[in-house]
This record gives C-alpha cells, structure tokens and sequence, in this order.
C-alpha cells in the first residue's frame, strides 16, 4: 500500500514530545477510530490474506486502531497508542530489489492446486503487523524485537517499513525480503522522511553486534549479505539502501520527489535543494534519510508535509500557471488516502495522558487533523460509527465529501479549506491545553472521555460548517449554470 511515513525525535519537536506519523493510501478505504479492549483481541489470530494462524499472548493490553470498515480483507488496523504509550504505525510499503528477494524469497500464500494437497500459508503483512505486535510491547524497542521474532518464525509477503514511539525513543524497523529485516533508532534531533522505498541511507553493524544501542538486526545480517554478494558498497561504506533497495525510474516519479519536498521543507537553509547548485532534487537517489531540521517541529509541520502537493514549485498540479511540470510527480497528499495519523508520545504530561493521537480521514490536501485522547474506553461515535454509506454524521465522509468537491474549485475553495484546518487545530488544541489542566489539578483522569466528545462535537460543527461553503461553491461553477442575463 502506498504510503509516506515521518518521524520525529522527542528533540526535533517543539514540546520534546516523539511523533511518528504515515498516510495509508490504500484505494479509498473507509476507516475508522476505535478502541480494542482487551476481551476483544483474538487469541488466535488468523490472516485473511495469507490464511497464517498465530497463537497470541494472553494478556493483550487496550489500545487504539483504525481498521477498516469493510472487513473482507481482513484488519487492516493500521496505527494505534496501547495503554502503555507505545505508538506503532504499519505499515510503509518499500522497495527491494532482484538480488534480495531471490535471496530470501517473500512467503507467499499457495493456494492447493488439487484435492491432494493443502494450502500452504503466507507470512504476515500490513493486514496483521498492528494486531500482533502492539497490544503486547511496553517500550519502543520491545516493539521493534516483537516483530522481529514474527518475522523471522513467519515471514512476510511484501516490503514494509514500520514505526514504534514511546516518551523517550522512536525506532523504524524495515523488511528485508521474507524473513530478515534491520532496526534503527530516530536520532532525538532528528526527522526521518520516508517514501515507499526502502529508507535507511546508513546504519553501524558494529553496535548492532555489539552494544545495541541504536541499531538492531538479523542474527545472520552479516552472511546473508556476503553469502549472496548483495554488498554494491565501496571504500568501506556501509548503506543499506543501496544494498538492500531500490533506484528504479519509476522511484524517480513516484518516491524521491516526495523525499525532496519534505527534505526542502525541513532544511531550508541549511542544504540546497533548488537552482542549477542544488545538493538534491527531486529525482536525487541520496537524500537523506534523517535530517536535522533547521527549527523545531509541530504537529502542524508533519500534517503540512504529508498534505503537500508541491506547492511553490513547477510540479504543483493546482498551480494556475502552465509550468510545463504540472502534476508530474506523485504528490504525498492524494486523492485515495484512507486515514492519516500522529501518534504523539508526550513526556511531560502524567502517563494516563501521554497519548495523543491524530486523525486525518480522506485527502490531507483537503482535510482537517483533530487530535484525541488515546487513553479512554471508547472513541466517539463521530470517529467510530463509521459505515460503508456516505454520510455527513462521521468525520470520515464528511472529509472525503470535502476534498471530492473542493479539488475540482480549487481556487475559489482553498481559502475555506484552509481556514476548516486552521480552525480545527486551534479549537482542538484549546480543548487539550483546557482539560490537560482539569485533569491535572482534579486527577480525574476519566475526563479525558469528555474532552474527546467535545473535540469530536467540534470537528463535526467545522466539518458541516465548511462542507456547506465548498458544496455552494461546487454549485456555482457547474458547467450547466445559466442566468437570462447571460444573453
């Protein structure tokens, strides 16, 4: 599944909070904000995509999720904050290339093709990964050697990239073909941008070997490598990327210019990312992959890079001027985006309210980001009764409703949707400030309930509020209007 994935070290964020942040672009997936209670997590779990059965651990702990409405294909839970204040979001399809998946081939599902024999299973994938890893992992680390363990017992079908936070650390794990993979913890002052490909530009063997400090791998990392020539590295360098990904055209349309953009956004100042001296553009095969932002970040800056459609660039598919480059390079904000979250670790608020989760339903170039009390029972209807219908009484279709109309008025709709998102995340971060500190100074951590109702009530308000300006002016720029003054 398409997707693009930030990450955010607790000294890179302008409150020392750790963020990780991904948009599932799945294909118009309707999703939803629940919250799993522990009586409700499967004990022995099945995939429906690769029919893998796995035992689970009894003592799953609550958390949040965003499944899929439709359940035909499975979960799908896509992100979510446990009662332990661990975030995870998976997952980020990446790419490999020939040599990697010859080596260690992806374990797919096969199908009997008679009586005789039986269906062989496949290993776990995006469907699962939420499920079988987040209920079950205290710390960020101990996600990471969770999945690890599945990974190397089941395998998997596809390329993923995946990321854990807690209060102190984020770490991002990625896929090496069926069964091997590598973990690298996020550098506290730094930003990780990832694009569907496979992400880590560098990464110290020596302490995933040795101290384990930062870094973490396959057992046999080392003979995989050198026992399938895999290494195209020279001088005694040491990238991942170029080992174990990809640099293909289509990467050059479809992945790195979503790099540059954000890298560009980050850095501004402190590298060069446009003219004829650029240091990287948008089809460069060497931007990092972690970088220093030249100033600390926001939840507001990671929601305006994963809304980004090239805006002040030649590549802007709005753009009114004919560029010559309109729409030529995959945007990060797209039309089929199914939910986009933040799950946001706060290390200075009491540990019942730590978690902040942030939901974006539908395209981030047209929608609002409302943020919400991870540690409660329940989530609001709003968020969680969610159908399969259209209708204006979920934030899910009132969000897809909002970007179908007002992308096609962009112009004379971007000054109201640029005033839903602002208003939604100043009116939701008055709430948090207000109940942060009723909580705070009564101890009723309970509240948090109601403070998500009222966020939810308003999100809905803004919501209708602005789906009636953009369906008026729809409505005015149809092609069949006609006045008798126009004779």
């Amino acid at each position: 599944m398409s997707c693009t994935t930030v990450l955010v070290g607790k000294n890179a964020s302008n409150d020392r909070s750790t963020m990780i942040a991904r948009t599932d672009d799945g294909s118009f997936d309707v999703k939803k904000l629940i919250v799993v209670e522990p009586k409700k997590q499967p004990r022995k779990y099945k995939s429906v995509i690769s029919h893998v059965e796995i035992e689970l651990p009894d003592d799953p702990m609550r958390y949040t999720a965003c499944p899929s409405v439709d359940p035909k294909n499975g979960t799908w839970a896509a992100t979510g904050i446990n009662a332990a204040n661990v975030g995870m979001t998976a997952t980020e399809t990446i790419t490999s290339n020939p040599r990697v998946l010859a080596a260690d081939p992806l374990v797919e599902y096969q199908k009997a093709k008679s009586r005789r024999e039986k269906d062989v299973p496949g290993g776990i994938g995006e469907e699962d990964i939420v499920v079988l890893v987040l209920p079950y992992i205290k710390t960020a680390r101990e996600g990471v050697m969770r999945l690890a363990s599945l990974l190397e017992q089941y395998g998997t079908y596809e390329s993923n990239g995946i990321a854990f936070n807690d209060a102190d650390e984020v770490w991002w794990l990625e896929t090496i073909g069926g069964h091997h993979w590598m973990a690298r913890r996020v550098p506290d002052d730094a930003c990780v941008i990832n694009p569907n490909q496979f992400g880590m530009d560098a990464f110290d063997l020596e302490d995933a070997f040795g101290a384990q400090k930062a870094h973490l791998c396959s057992a046999d990392l080392r003979e995989f490598i050198a026992e399938n020539h895999l290494d195209l590295n020279v001088n005694g360098a040491f990238n991942p990327r170029d080992i174990f990904g990809s640099h293909t055209d289509m990467d050059h349309i479809y992945n790195t210019p979503r790099a540059w953009f954000m890298g560009r956004y980050l850095t501004p100042y402190s590298h060069r990312w446009d003219g004829p001296d650029a240091e990287f553009g948008p089809e460069s095969d060497n931007i990092p992959w972690a970088l220093i932002p030249d100033r600390k970040l926001a939840v507001e800056d990671v929601k305006y890079m994963l809304s980004a459609h090239y805006q002040g660039t030649p590549y802007n598919p709005y753009s009114n001027q004919d560029t010559g480059k309109r729409g030529m390079y995959r945007s990060i904000g797209i039309n089929r985006t199914g939910v986009t979250s933040l799950c946001q670790i706060r290390g200075d608020a009491p540990e019942a309210l730590r978690g902040i989760e942030w939901i974006c339903f539908g395209s981030t170039a047209f929608d609002a980001m409302l943020p919400v009390y991870a540690n409660v029972e329940r989530m609001p209807r709003y968020l969680s009764a969610v159908t399969l219908d259209t209708s204006t009484e979920n934030f899910y279709w009132g969000s897809r409703l909002i970007a179908a109309l007002a992308d096609h008025n962009y112009s004379s709709c971007i000054q109201h949707i640029e005033r839903y998102q602002n208003a939604v995340f100043t009116k939701g971060r008055r709430l948090i400030l207000e109940y942060d500190r009723k909580m705070a100074e009564s101890g009723d951590y309970s509240l948090a309930a109601e403070a998500n109702e009222k966020l939810a009530d308003m999100a809905k308000e803004q919501t209708i509020s602005t789906l009636n300006k953009v369906l008026l002016d729809a409505s005015q720029h149809m092609k069949n209007g006609y006045n008798r003054a126009d004779n």
